[in-house]
């Protein structure tokens, strides 16, 4: 059996009572939204794309029918494009910073090679004790507590010690970066 409003012609909702609807729903569409854009403002701003396709669709409203539902499905394409659009966005800005990241390294390529190179310099001119500090420290990765057990020292000392000797070897990577100007 057909409802009476069924049997009614429809028309298409005026402004006002579209405004009605849409504001006594919009917090329930911003809660339906949030849940498939986690960022508030980003939600927000679905919401109002979602209340421009409604408006541009309202003649196919039927108002015998809950206006929820209807504006949820729209809600929904309009969340669907902004993740597109944002998943693009931030591809885009993923590949804009891989891009500079190259061109950065590409930069500092030859600095740093003759950083490096200097280094191995540097190191080779440590006294034996401080270049047992860095290999044990930086290159066998044994702890502060670990060397100073095996150094016979307090654990201030050997920190101390490894103070000492990197700037030491910073002193001497800037005075060969400095004579090769």
């Amino acid at each position: 059996m057909e409802s009476f409003a069924s049997n009614l012609p429809t028309q298409p909702l005026t402004h006002e009572q579209f405004m009605r609807l849409f504001l006594a729903s919009e917090r329930e569409l911003l809660r339906y939204v949030m849940a498939l854009v986690p960022n508030v403002t980003d939600a927000r701003d679905v919401v109002q794309e979602t209340a421009i396709a409604l408006w541009r669709a309202i003649g196919k409203y039927d108002p015998a029918k809950p206006f929820v539902p209807w504006a949820c499905r729209f809600a929904l394409n309009e969340a669907r494009l902004h993740l597109r659009t944002e998943s693009r966005r931030r591809r885009l800005i993923e590949e804009d910073v891989a891009a500079m990241l190259d061109e950065r390294r590409v930069e500092i390529a030859a600095p740093l090679d003759a950083r490096r190179e200097h280094l191995r310099d540097c190191l080779g001119r440590l006294p034996e004790d401080q270049r047992r500090l860095v290999r044990g420290y930086y290159f066998d990765e044994e702890s502060i507590e670990a060397l100073a057990a095996t150094l016979g020292r307090g654990a201030e000392a050997v920190y101390k010690a490894l103070q000492r000797t990197r700037q030491a070897l910073q002193q001497c990577i800037e005075r060969k970066l400095q004579t090769e100007q």
